[in-house]
């Protein structure tokens, strides 16, 4: 069996506050975009994980497809499997690919094993793996709360907009970056802000990760900005970053962005 992981972009990205637990509540919109890993999922005699594409440098038991497995199997002893991951999304970009992977990994073992897991079951095990997980259960677009694990549903619709997601050759710590952020309530909620046009979400709606990140990295800030001036309506960090995407009303097919020569282009 073969699926295709996509990512996941932030918009806006509001840290309220650091809780007890040393995890952070924050706020924003989870908004689903078809740039893909590729995963295959075959019965074994004995579980391997395959890695192709960008090189996975950590021990297998950390990779976020074996901890699915293993959960699983855990749960259900489906047995031995050969998972093959041909990696495509960089790592420490705030796209979720690594999370992504983990709950297509869930999803296709359901199905392979016929498990009848329900949605919501395989949004509690994806929980157990890692924040972003669960919302590549339903992959749909969300206002995601919490730690990011609780979801109201949205009616924002990007279809016929054009993303230009520009991935530098920079990793972002996701702990560092909660580390040096200073979480506050914003005067205006989120989920307010993203009902005006996406045409006045330029002035209105921001990541707080940017203002600790973009100082440590600036190429970072340099690419948003040559994004706004190559036409973007709107521009933001994914995430805890690296990636900096531009929405864009108008296809940008011969769009150059000097300051970042890895880029993508998406119709939304």
């Amino acid at each position: 069996m073969i699926s295709f992981p996509n990512i996941k972009i932030n918009i806006g990205l509001d840290i309220l506050e650091r809780r007890s637990d040393g995890y952070h509540n924050i706020e924003s919109l989870f908004y689903p975009v078809n740039y893909t890993d590729i995963l295959e999922i075959l019965p074994n005699d004995r579980f391997e994980l395959i890695n192709k594409g960008i090189i996975i440098d950590s021990p297998e038991e950390k990779n976020l497809c074996y901890k699915a497995w293993k959960l699983i199997d855990d749960n259900h002893k489906i047995g031995p499997v050969k998972i093959i991951l041909y990696k495509n999304v960089p790592f420490g970009t705030g796209l979720g690919s690594g999370s992504s992977d983990a709950a297509f990994t869930l999803k296709m073992l359901n199905e392979m094993f016929e498990l009848q897991l329900s949605e919501e079951k395989l949004i509690e095990y994806a929980s157990q793996i890692g924040a972003d997980c669960a919302f590549f259960i339903k992959n749909k677009q969300v206002l995601a709360t919490d730690i990011g694990t609780k979801f109201q549903d949205t009616n924002i619709d990007l279809t016929g907009y054009y993303l230009v997601l520009c991935i530098p050759d920079v990793a972002v710590k996701t702990a560092n970056a909660y580390k040096n952020c200073k979480p506050h309530f914003p005067d205006k909620k989120l989920e307010d802000l993203l009902k005006l046009p996406v045409q006045n979400w330029k002035d209105n709606i921001k990541n707080d990760f940017e203002e600790s990140i973009f100082p440590e990295h600036p190429i970072l800030a340099e690419i948003k900005k040559e994004l706004y001036e190559k036409g973007a309506i709107y521009a933001q960090m994914s995430g805890s970053g690296s990636a900096i995407y531009g929405i864009f009303d108008e296809s940008p097919d011969n769009i150059n962005i000097n300051s970042c020569k890895n880029k993508i282009i998406i119709a939304i």
